[in-house]
């Protein structure tokens, strides 16, 4: 049942934070480490979601609520997709945080894994709802575990990052509820099916009228691109990122904004809003203009996590863009990008994690000659940023190439020539960085720098297998998964 991506892992944090002293904290990360596993296997595991037939797309699990209100959960492949990619990003930052802690602190850090527990489940939440009010609930789950997430240090950075995603989430959250608040006035629910319905009657000049949808469809997107990091709304993004805790980073980078934002973009485009309103000229633009402009800024950084904020910043556009396609091709390659970025953008994070805590600085100036003392964490770098700029045959190459193909049919050549130019940038920029950090020359300062220990190597390592294996298995991949995906 959906419902036990959600309960499970309440469940399991209400247990540990029982009055069991230093128990329950020292229960924190085999916790939640266990929890990912389990959603990792249960997903891939999960009869028949994969290879036989769609899976339903109406709700199949219903908890009545105070109040009356109900909360329906639905589970399909898109959302099978979305869990599957929370519980690897979710895994590798429990690892970087292991591998980081000090001995003599460890079972002192149960607050980031309690945390860790809460952000999945709500994010598990977003990826199972069938309703907007519903959906709000655990995108601000997610939200409020992750504003603490990024100050849970209490240092002066983080808490200006916090404050910033703090202050631009208030703004999304008020676009959302007064959204919601005009879906129920005018269509009597709050459903996804019901306000597709009344979206469709709405265009067809017979339903409510047309003005009152548009300007609730309009609120609802532009929080979601508040909390997805796009362009114009995308400041905080940067900060955020890099003034965040290390696993932190791999987790709000990995998984937190594309749940948050572009999957429910995808979704939403997809059951709800399909064809309505002329939105997919909107996700042209903002698109593009978020993947111009996060390569262009990412190009003059020299903290290696502010350039991956802004390389997170335009790889997301890239998912926006082909939701303008408006077609089924170009939305099951903005779940398949969707997924492939929390796989190499999660694994670089890790990576920076390592030369952070082996050199002690991200000033890719003060870098230099790391990859013949950290060889792992070099290669399992070119791995990654050669799967974002779409190099063949890595995963990133497949599900750009689909972007690209989708816009070029859907009538959209122009967008699809600036998303091949856009990736040459990418290619740029993180060819500066592989120089500056692991190919360049040489600091006397760094010669005793060692690799990074086995609990920031491995889930680079694993990562990397994955981008390099879901690029060589892509057409029996494509047959069996994405083009399944129901409302893609």
């Amino acid at each position: 049942m959906p419902l036990v991506f959600v309960l499970v892992p309440l469940i399991a944090l209400l247990a540990i934070n029982l009055p069991l002293g230093s128990v329950g904290r020292k229960l924190g990360f085999p916790t939640a480490a266990l929890l990912a596993l389990l959603q990792i296997g249960a997903v891939l595991a999960a009869p028949g979601a994969w290879l036989g037939s769609p899976a339903p797309s109406g709700a199949s699990g219903v908890a009545p609520v105070v109040g009356g209100l109900k909360l329906a959960f639905s589970a399909d492949r898109l959302s099978l997709l979305l869990l599957l990619s929370i519980g690897i990003a979710a895994l590798a930052a429990l690892c970087v945080a292991r591998g980081l802690e000090r001995k003599e602190d460890r079972g002192g850090e149960s607050r980031f894994y309690n945390l860790v527990i809460l952000a999945m489940a709500g994010m598990n939440g977003v990826s199972l709802v069938t309703d907007f009010f519903s959906l709000y609930i655990f995108l601000e789950i997610t939200a409020v575990s992750s504003y603490v997430l990024i100050a849970l240090e209490r240092e002066k950075e983080g808490l200006e990052g916090a404050f910033k995603y703090l202050i631009l989430s208030v703004i999304a959250t008020v676009m959302m509820l007064t959204a919601i608040g005009l879906f129920l006035l005018t269509t009597g629910d709050t459903s996804f099916a019901a306000v597709a319905k009344a979206v469709s009657a709405g265009q067809a000049g017979t339903g409510a009228s047309d003005w009152t949808l548009l300007l609730a469809a309009g609120l609802f997107t532009a929080g979601l691109c508040v909390k997805g990091g796009l362009v114009p709304f995308h400041a905080w993004v940067p900060d955020a990122y890099s003034s965040a805790p290390a696993p932190v980073s791999v987790l709000l980078a990995g998984i937190v904004t594309k749940t948050t934002g572009v999957y429910t973009l995808i979704r939403l485009a997809g059951t709800v809003f399909a064809g309505a309103f002329h939105i997919e000229l909107i996700f042209l633009v903002v698109g593009i203009l978020t993947v111009v402009v996060g390569a262009l800024a990412a190009m003059w950084q020299k903290d290696m996590k502010r350039m991956l904020a802004y390389s997170s910043i335009s790889q997301v556009g890239y998912i926006v863009l082909a939701l303008g396609a408006a077609s089924p091709l170009g939305a099951a390659a903005a779940a398949f990008h969707l997924f492939n970025h929390a796989i190499f953008k999660g694994q670089l994070f890790v990576n920076a994690a390592a030369v952070e805590a082996q050199t002690g600085t991200r000033d890719m100036d003060e870098l230099g000659g790391l990859g013949s003392r950290m060889p792992l964490t070099s290669w399992t770098s070119v791995i990654a940023f050669l799967s974002a700029a779409g190099i063949p045959p890595l995963a990133g190459f497949w599900s750009k190439l689909l972007i690209v193909l989708a816009l070029w049919k859907s009538g959209h050549p122009i967008f699809a020539v600036a998303a091949i130019l856009a990736s040459i940038l990418t290619l740029a920029y993180f060819l500066m960085l592989q120089r500056k950090v692991f190919f360049g020359k040489s600091l006397e300062k760094l010669g005793s720098v060692k690799e990074a220990s086995a609990w920031l190597v491995v889930p680079a390592l694993v990562l990397a297998l994955v981008s390099l294996a879901v690029g060589l298995l892509f057409p029996m991949l494509w047959n069996t998964i994405l083009v399944q995906v129901p409302g893609i």
